[in-house]
């Protein structure tokens, strides 16, 4: 059973999932798992491949959701995506991190996708 934060989560994840769709992404794998951490949704935007982390918050009181991915966070991302890359033999693939940020996930959330949020930090 889940508890109200993992409740908001796998919602935010799914309005996430529509809005991408909606927007001509091809949605390949959610909450992609690995020895070494995990990427909420990969996906394809045309010719590249995109790993994209999903923040939601209820209120801006705390700040706009796309600032809590941080440079440690960004690491752990793209170690996990270079993994990915490496077991799925996608090698010479176009690939960008992408962040959703979803303030609010009731009725009308603010969403947005913020295309090449960051570059592949792995330091």
């Amino acid at each position: 059973m889940l508890n109200k934060r993992q409740k908001f989560g796998k919602e935010s994840e799914s309005i996430a999932v529509k809005h991408l769709k909606k927007n001509g992404y091809k949605i390949l794998e959610q909450n992609y798992r690995n020895k070494l951490g995990e990427i909420d949704i990969i996906a394809k935007d045309k010719d590249t491949l995109v790993f994209i982390e999903v923040k939601a918050r209820k209120s801006g009181r705390f700040g706009n959701p796309k600032w809590a991915v941080t440079p440690k966070k960004q690491r752990k991302i793209s170690i996990v995506a270079l993994y990915y890359l490496k077991v799925s033999k996608q090698h010479n693939v176009k690939a960008r991190f992408d962040v959703v940020s979803i303030l609010s996930a009731e009725k009308n959330p603010d969403i947005e996708i913020v295309k090449n949020a960051f570059q592949l930090a792995y330091t």
